[in-house]
């Protein structure tokens, strides 16, 4: 009797004389089942042959939905075209550049209220009146002031991402034990010591979460701009799809802008995953 050479090999031995799988084939069945990738392929699966039902039994006040074949259709026939991805490409440089700078100066200004009492006594009451006028309501005196129809969307995207952000990193600081900042201090360790090996650290879990809460506000205020006031753009040539009743068009620019949104939150994640490797992955 021959004797295998390896486990994997004796595995597979007894797989053939109990007419079973092999047990690792049976796990990684198991783990791809279990998977992230396999239960989101899923879900979408599962949502189109729902979308699919509605459409075919005309469910009142859904019977103008389009089916998904002709979604699908008009989606290649847009990723085939340029005019396209130029769209994609200004929506994208216009939350990039909006997003940056809300994070330039709101990073900072929340740190700063939130480490001297003082500069918060002065600041937060100006800060906590603007913060809850919605962004949309920015866009007559963006209009107005700004030279440019570009800046005044750069102006509302920054609007907002900054308020969200800066009453994050308020709250991260805020949530730092001061027996940490006593501790450090006891051994002799220096205001710029605690800030960059303390304060930071401890405030980085809040300033993503912040981001990400941030991008999809900047997302949702991006798009309105550009239907009202934009010239390009994913918003806009959803709107413009909406003028001329294309519907299939319509439900392509949204899944457009939930795809961009997707992927802008996806990366931030990412880069706050990186960015604190001391953090467990829940």
């Amino acid at each position: 009797m021959e004797v295998p050479d390896t486990m994997s090999e004796h595995v597979k031995r007894q797989g053939e004389l109990t007419g079973r799988p092999p047990f690792f084939l049976l796990r990684r069945y198991k783990q791809f089942l279990n998977g992230r990738p396999f239960r989101g392929s899923l879900s979408i699966v599962v949502f189109v042959v729902l979308w699919q039902l509605v459409v075919f039994v005309k469910i009142p006040y859904l019977e103008n939905l389009p089916y998904p074949r002709d979604v699908a259709l008009e989606g290649i026939g847009a990723v085939t075209s340029t005019s396209y991805w130029i769209d994609w490409c200004l929506s994208l440089l216009r939350i990039f550049t909006g997003f940056v700078a809300a994070q330039i100066i709101g990073i900072p200004l929340g740190l700063a209220m939130g480490l001297s009492r003082v500069f918060k006594q002065f600041t937060f009451p100006v800060f906590e009146i603007l913060r809850p006028i919605p962004p949309i309501a920015w866009i007559p005196l963006a209009i107005l002031f700004w030279p440019t129809r570009e800046l005044s969307i750069y102006f509302l995207v920054f609007i907002g991402a900054f308020f969200i952000i800066v009453i994050n990193v308020i709250q991260g600081v805020s949530n730092i034990s001061v027996s940490l900042k006593w501790a450090a201090t006891s051994l002799g360790a220096k205001p710029k010591d605690i800030f960059w090996r303390i304060l930071l650290p401890g405030s980085l879990p809040s300033i993503v979460t912040g981001m990400t809460v941030g991008m999809g506000v900047t997302w949702n205020v991006l798009i309105a701009a550009e239907m009202i006031a934009g010239q390009g753009g994913l918003g806009r040539t959803t709107w413009e799809a909406y003028t001329n009743h294309n519907i299939p068009f319509i439900v392509v620019g949204m899944v457009s802008i939930g795809t961009a949104g997707y992927l802008c939150s996806t990366v931030i994640r990412w880069v706050g995953e990186r960015s604190m490797p001391w953090k467990k992955k829940i």
